[in-house]
């Protein structure tokens, strides 16, 4: 779970800044289940630098709650949350620097949305919201402001997802604490797994992937997992400490997705393959692949030039897929592109997709 966030300060000297503004988003990895938004009354004055900045004065947080007075709020929203912000290190000092201010140690893991940004979007001008969700296609209002801001984040935070394909975030960042293998823990694990079409991933303690699994009702082939009596699946039932999964929308996604990250995750407790036999060309160089999304108003989109598979990509604009510097920023790159033209080639020879788009 993420606590997707982004304040506003009055700006001044290092650690004497006050909150202005804050958002929370409370983000489960595919939907936001819970939010926090106000404005904050620093009781201090505001740097004009900064009003100018994000239009916020001293006389619009005349009447707003100080921070004594949403700080309970704050730790309830972001418990046992990750928290993610765009710079995270700033915002995570001035939390705990208020929180200080209360006596009070304010403990949370964080991770920053420019450094991953810098690891998986490679090459960028500016690594800056603004300019950076621009680059990207990603909308953005209210400049600035923080939810504005944060929403943009959460965007941004998406795509870092979908193109962490060996799974770095999960196992650099995330902490377990409770360890225990039981049947009830099991059965928690897999309270908030959702029934739809997706790849899923069984971590143990360290965050490690031990087990990949794929299929049209996810939670349904996890609990298949859970009820093995055979020592194989109560070895991965005694070291499953955590679960991860990532929504498909549509079934070449899905094989794609989970026989390209096999071979990269190479999880203990996956049975290894015989090799595939290698198809030649495609029939033609160059072609965009369009399908279902994950959601009604997103679009799966995978990219084939000069007859080899480039990557995939989630897209929720025409601009997105209309621009094709833009789709390619946003592609999760295919390294072992033998591997995804059998798979691609494979299932093109019996099913179809929404739309191919050659040029």
């Amino acid at each position: 779970m993420y606590a997707i966030l982004d304040i506003e300060t009055t700006g001044g000297k290092f650690n004497e800044e006050g909150i202005t503004e804050i958002a929370i988003y409370k983000y489960d990895g595919h939907d936001v289940v819970d939010q926090f938004i106000t404005l904050v009354n620093p009781e201090k004055e505001i740097q004009p630098f900064v009003v100018n900045l994000t239009g916020i004065n001293n006389k619009m947080l005349r009447n707003a709650p100080k921070f004594h007075e949403v700080a309970k709020r704050i730790i309830e929203i972001t418990e046992d949350c990750i928290i993610v912000a765009h710079n995270s290190s700033f915002d995570y000092r001035i939390l705990k620097t208020e929180y200080n201010r209360l006596g009070y140690d304010f403990k949370r893991n964080s991770l920053c949305t420019v450094e991953l940004s810098r690891k998986l979007i490679q090459d960028q001008p500016s690594y800056s919201l603004g300019k950076l969700c621009k680059s990207l296609g990603i909308p953005m209002s209210d400049r600035h402001r923080a939810s504005g801001d944060a929403l943009a984040t959460i965007q941004l935070f998406k795509l870092l997802i979908d193109k962490d394909s060996d799974k770095s975030i999960i196992e650099n960042t995330v902490k377990y604490f409770d360890c225990k293998k039981s049947e009830e823990k099991l059965i928690k694990l897999l309270d908030d797994i959702p029934t739809t079409l997706g790849v899923y991933y069984l971590h143990r303690e360290d965050g490690h992937i031990i087990f990949m699994g794929k299929g049209s009702n996810i939670k349904s082939e996890i609990n298949k997992q859970f009820i093995k009596t055979t020592k194989r699946g109560k070895s991965i039932q005694e070291r499953t400490a955590s679960i991860s999964y990532e929504p498909t929308g549509n079934l070449l996604i899905t094989t794609l997705k989970y026989q390209l990250e096999l071979e990269i995750n190479k999880p203990k407790f996956n049975l290894r393959r015989k090799k595939r036999v290698l198809f030649d060309n495609f029939n033609s160089d160059n072609m965009l692949l369009i399908d279902k999304g994950r959601t009604l108003d997103e679009h799966s989109v995978i990219l084939i030039e000069n007859n080899e598979v480039i990557g995939y990509c989630f897209t929720n604009l025409a601009f997105q897929e209309n621009q094709m510097d833009v789709l390619k920023t946003m592609l999760t790159p295919i390294e072992n592109k033998p591997l995804a033209k059998t798979i691609i080639k494979n299932y093109l020879r019996t099913k179809t997709v929404a739309k191919i788009i050659r040029y």
